[in-house]
């Protein structure tokens, strides 16, 4: 009896039935030995080889370029990984050489103020030395007449000071810091001058050819007050000096001792 399928789009047929098939081109091939035969299930099995080794390849294709993209993607975060974790590097080390300058900058702050300080100290030093300092009232002289020399020439019978050898015209220097509390005629002294000192004694220079300060002025030490010559109750120009517990004629100390004390030779 024969079949008969109706007019229209063919279709593939299912894997079972080519199978069928291909038992049952082997079965004729097993009776009548025909060659033929194998052609249909040789060319079928080709075909959906192909059809399956397609498939295989694109999926192959897909895979490929699947772990391409995600190579290029892992790529591209590495080095952006790197990238930030390069400038997180350059920003701490510039973090730590900006910190590094302000720590030397700081140093040296701290170095030149110990260093002001410092020189501030010493000149505040040394300026204390100096005006605590004394010097002899007249430079590179000597005592010509002692105190508590005897002689008729003096009211008092004694020498109440001592006599520094000195032409009319020497330079005379304050022994010392202090006050002038006078500076004019004193009779006998001629013209003198009466500083009070800082540690609270008085010194008194007389017979002076001129006065060079006035009361009230400060001196310090070294400083010239006037110039020596022969006014007053004098055989010859020199340079009176007294030291003194007061202002006043009469509360005179010991010059050399005095002197001496102060770290001035005479």
């Amino acid at each position: 009896m024969a079949f008969t399928r109706a007019t229209g789009k063919h279709r593939r047929a299912s894997r079972s039935a080519r199978t069928t098939r291909n038992l049952a081109g082997i079965a004729t091939l097993a009776t009548s030995g025909v060659v033929a035969t194998l052609a249909s299930p040789a060319m079928a099995a080709t075909d959906e080889a192909r059809t399956q080794d397609t498939g295989l390849t694109q999926a192959v294709v897909l895979g490929d370029e699947l772990a391409h993209r995600l190579e290029v993607q892992a790529d591209t975060q590495q080095a952006a990984a790197e990238a930030a974790a390069m400038q997180a590097k350059a920003e701490a080390e510039a973090k730590k050489r900006v910190a590094e300058a302000e720590r030397h900058a700081e140093a040296a702050r701290k170095k030149a103020k110990a260093e002001r300080e410092a020189k501030e100290r010493a000149a505040r030093d040394a300026e204390r030395k100096r005006l605590n300092a004394f010097v002899a009232p007249v430079a590179g002289s000597y005592v010509s007449t002692g105190y508590k020399a005897s002689s008729s020439l003096w009211s008092s019978g004694s020498h109440t000071g001592i006599d520094f050898h000195a032409a009319t015209g020497t330079s005379v220097h304050a022994v010392g810091a202090g006050t002038v509390v006078e500076a004019g005629w004193g009779g006998s002294y001629g013209n003198n001058i009466v500083i009070k000192m800082h540690d609270g004694t008085y010194t008194q220079y007389g017979h002076l050819s001129s006065i060079g300060v006035s009361v009230g002025q400060t001196v310090t030490p070294g400083q010239q007050i006037g110039l020596s010559g022969a006014t007053g109750n004098v055989t010859g120009p020199h340079l009176h000096f007294e030291a003194r517990t007061s202002p006043d004629y009469g509360s005179d100390i010991d010059p050399i001792a005095y002197l001496r004390s102060h770290g001035v030779n005479v």
